[in-house]
């Protein structure tokens, strides 16, 4: 039936041709894409259609169309669920203007045996550089229960990954591209990460414990597999889903997906699926846009009920985050309270720390600082954080500080005298670059901006990745608040910087958020792997503690708690 519908319809339709394209065509039964697959590996060339790759584990199939009608007449088949032309939606980044400056190719390393060796269990101990997110979720105090995560192995669909990292070497297994290059070719072995985001969320997972710096991810045992699904024009929703079908195929515990947009498609929600009846968990970040005009489940209300998963949204959860079956991951501040660019709904599952998390990145790409402050001649080293897109300053530069009022605005700058001095400006209303240009404008010569919240932050001030031979540094609100009253009171202060490249860094973003919790699965999977998806959902929430107020479902069940979880999960082991 389906091939007598291929060979009358599509001789046909091919008289009506357009460029190329390439689409994926999901089909609603086994029967139905072997059939499709048979047909079109042997016919179809000539009819306008040629299939490039099949997604058995997912239903689907890629194929290359050249006619409209021809798309049309397989959109109307009984036998195909959707007929989709690729798409690409923003790749998931860092921060503005992070830039990985070396581009290394991925050497394809592979890992025997994965899960023979049992290695002793790390006994945790929180130290300088301890992320403050495993404190948050209470992961060290799973670990003695869970092996660490060694029973388990984690695929990351994302950006790619810096495999020889010194804080994921040790754990990585295998690592495919399936991103294609401005030829259209594509090299599995090409999985190197440029932009920084998946070496960044592979560390927060899975990276190793540290003993002298107490720095760790949730489950420093479990395994890595690497999928590049995004590439310099963003993710594919082909290759999205090609990583789902390699993460069946892999037999992975966990997938996470700290990606996504406000459309959802067809093949992708039949992908995540076919990945919970393979017995395969997916955890998806909720997204980085609350309050912004464009997310919405129903847009005829406005309280962001679930409605068509394949319409452009206003609020809510982004996808693949609100399909029924993914984890569905929100952001919280080390206040634990919801960051302001969480989205959040009736489709959010849990929350997670998401700000200021300190992780991996592409070796040598992050930023270190070393600060000292001298009010009146007494001096302090004070905690900082370095900016990406200036030079680096081994040898340590000193000048006085002075402070500038409000903001750091032009017009702020018009009232005081920076010129061949340090600026001291508040983080707020305008963007970090802003405040520089504004600083170089008027002379200074390096400036200090202290948080106008608890804690530190990192950025970049440039878009292009270009260096500016300045420096810039942030230190705590705290601090910046001490500086101010001693400049008010006519003291000198002066301060000292020095900063160096690093291969860890801090960023913000539901990106952050969603590895927390595929590190705390990692743990509960490795405890007791005979678990359902279901039930580690079940799971996660249950263990969760509850957040409020959480009358619109802002935190979801709460924040996840590995320990319980891990208890929870070998309690129905027994």
């Amino acid at each position: 039936m389906l091939k007598s519908f291929l060979v009358l319809g599509l001789i046909v339709a091919a008289q009506v041709s357009q460029a190329s394209t390439k689409y994926i065509i999901t089909f609603k039964s086994e029967q139905g894409q072997k059939a499709m697959e048979s047909y079109l590996s042997t016919e179809s060339s000539q009819h306008g259609v040629k299939m490039s790759k099949s997604l058995k584990n997912v239903g689907s199939v890629v194929a290359v169309i050249n006619s409209a009608a021809v798309v049309e007449r397989l959109k109307n088949h009984p036998e195909i669920l959707a007929v989709e032309a690729e798409k690409f939606f923003p790749a998931p980044k860092l921060a503005p203007g992070f830039k990985v400056t070396k581009s290394v190719k991925a050497q394809l390393m592979k890992f025997k045996n994965p899960l023979e060796k049992v290695e002793p269990t790390p006994i945790f101990r929180a130290g300088d550089q301890t992320p403050w997110g495993i404190l948050a979720v209470k992961a060290g105090e799973a670990w003695t229960l869970s092996a660490a995560g060694q029973k388990a192995r984690v695929l990351v669909l994302d950006t790619g990954v810096d495999a020889t990292h010194p804080v994921l070497a040790a754990n990585f297994e295998a690592g495919r591209n399936f991103v294609e290059d401005e030829q259209g070719a594509t090299d599995p072995a090409n999985y190197a990460d440029q932009e920084g985001h998946g070496t960044h969320v592979s560390g927060t997972i899975l990276g190793v414990y540290n003993e002298a710096t107490g720095f760790t991810g949730v489950a420093p045992k479990a395994k890595l597999l690497m999928g590049r699904v995004c590439g310099a024009q963003g993710c594919s929703t082909l290759a999205v889903v090609e990583g789902i079908d390699w993460a069946v195929e892999q037999k992975v515990d966990v997938v996470n997906m700290s990606l996504g947009g406000p459309v959802g498609s067809q093949a992708e929600a039949q992908a995540v699926l076919r990945a919970e009846k393979a017995g395969v968990i997916i955890v998806a970040a909720s997204g980085n846009s609350a309050g912004e005009p464009t997310y919405s489940h129903d847009n005829e209300d406005p309280k962001c009920k679930t409605g068509n998963f394949f319409q452009p949204v206003t609020c809510g959860v982004s996808f693949p985050a609100a399909f029924e079956t993914p984890i569905s991951v929100g952001a919280l501040d080390s206040t634990l309270k919801k960051t302001n660019f969480s989205q959040w709904g009736p489709e959010l599952d849990v929350t997670a720390p998401g700000a200021a998390v300190i992780s991996s990145v592409p070796q040598g790409s992050g930023r270190e600082s070393d600060v000292t402050v001298m009010i009146d001649g007494v001096a302090k080293k004070v905690k900082s954080a370095a900016f990406g897109g200036t030079a680096l300053f081994p040898q340590a530069v000193i000048n006085e500080l002075v402070a500038v009022p409000a903001v750091g605005k032009p017009e702020d700058f018009a009232k005081v005298n920076v010129a061949g001095k340090f600026a001291l400006i508040s983080r707020g209303e305008i963007r970090f670059s802003e405040k520089v240009q504004n600083a170089i404008a008027a002379k200074a010569v390096g400036v200090v901006i202290y948080n106008n919240t608890a804690g530190l932050m990192q950025g970049s001030l440039t878009e292009d990745g270009s260096v500016i031979n300045y420096p810039v540094v942030m230190i705590e609100q705290v601090i910046g608040q001490e500086i101010v009253a001693a400049l008010s009171n006519r003291l000198v202060v002066k301060t000292e910087i020095a900063t160096k490249a690093a291969d860890l860094a801090a960023f913000d973003g539901t990106s952050m958020a969603s590895p927390h919790v595929a590190g705390v699965v990692a743990l509960i999977k490795s405890a007791n792997k005979q678990l359902t998806p279901a039930q580690v959902r079940e799971i996660l929430k249950s263990s969760a503690n509850p957040l409020s107020p959480n009358d619109t479902n802002q935190y979801g069940a709460g924040v996840v708690q590995a320990d319980k979880a891990v208890e929870a999960a070998l309690a129905l082991a027994q």
